[in-house]
């Protein structure tokens, strides 16, 4: 808010028994409301949303961020920022968990990542990302279900999962 940049939004979800239940993320600037309920889709102001079908990493557009403590922390994603740029026509900073996850629900984004993440970030936009078809893990541990106090996350389209898993070191 500081810098007036438009992009912040308000982020609810609801967990039963450590299992996601229903989401809703609303960006007010641009009058966006993403919602999902378990097993009923994912949905950008009434309308059904998928994720992308981009499978070419060339072609993908991705989004990360930065933990606040980037300028002393070893885990700082700036390695692994670097790694995918290489790979991708473009990665995007915007600053929210949420709307990253949101975007890659509704198929603006292709992939997301980011570390030192806490439950009230991801817990709405990971499941909107599963409700629109995509996949979401932890990192380096991918194998496990989704855990929202894993503070490592990875929301994809699916197709390109495995080969960001591999360059993130999983």
């Amino acid at each position: 808010y500081t810098h007036g940049f438009p992009m912040f939004s308000v982020s609810i979800g609801i967990y039963h028994n450590l299992l996601p239940q229903a989401g809703v993320i609303y960006l007010p600037v641009l009058n966006e409301a993403f919602t999902a309920t378990k097993g009923n889709g994912a949905f950008l102001n009434g309308k059904q949303i998928h994720v992308s079908k981009n499978s070419e990493m060339k072609t993908c557009m991705l989004s990360t961020g930065f933990p606040y403590d980037k300028a002393t922390s070893k885990d700082n994603n700036i390695d692994h920022f670097i790694h995918i740029l290489k790979e991708t026509h473009a990665v995007r900073r915007v600053g929210s968990a949420a709307i990253d996850l949101a975007f890659v629900a509704c198929g603006r984004y292709d992939g997301y990542w980011e570390l030192k993440l806490k439950p009230w970030d991801v817990s709405a936009g990971a499941l909107l990302v599963t409700e629109a078809g995509g996949t979401i893990t932890n990192f380096p541990d991918n194998k496990k279900p989704f855990d929202i106090f894993n503070s490592h996350i990875l929301a994809t389209n699916g197709k390109i999962h495995d080969h960001i898993i591999q360059i993130l070191g999983g």
